[in-house]
């Protein structure tokens, strides 16, 4: 697939943005990847949610070989083909992956705590560094 036709596939969803990655696209929708577009099909994102209808199609997760094995990405399910000819209704299963993503966001720890810490390490260390130093007159 190539940008020209990922735009039109994508233009009754809304704006989306499509970034070179890998061996195809990467699209995202408000700084949020959702989906790839890549040699083997286009693949949306998907959870505990959304996995069950992509099963119930017949879909598969995306998946590559390496020297040693197969990886299997749950988070991307193939899109089922009969989607590209159903408009309105590729729509909704863009906007389940969308949200499949934004969910996805929230798990993930937020990137502060770990500064927090690193602070608090800071402040921690800062008293010893004073003991070894010349007492004031």
């Amino acid at each position: 697939m190539d940008r020209e036709f990922l735009i039109d596939l994508f233009a009754d969803f809304g704006p989306v943005t499509i970034r070179k990655m890998f061996s195809g696209f990467g699209i995202s929708a408000d700084g949020i990847n959702f989906a790839l577009s890549l040699r083997a099909g286009l693949f949306f994102r998907a959870d505990e949610v959304t996995i069950p209808d992509f099963e119930a199609e017949g879909s598969k997760p995306f998946q590559y070989s390496t020297r040693a094995k197969t990886v299997v990405v749950n988070s991307y399910w193939e899109l089922p083909a009969r989607l590209f000819d159903d408009s309105e209704e590729f729509v909704q299963w863009a906007r389940a992956a969308l949200a499949a993503a934004q969910r996805a966001k929230v798990k993930k720890r937020p990137k502060g705590k770990r500064v927090a810490r690193k602070v608090a390490a800071k402040k921690s260390i800062a008293p010893r560094r004073q003991a070894h130093s010349k007492p004031r007159k």
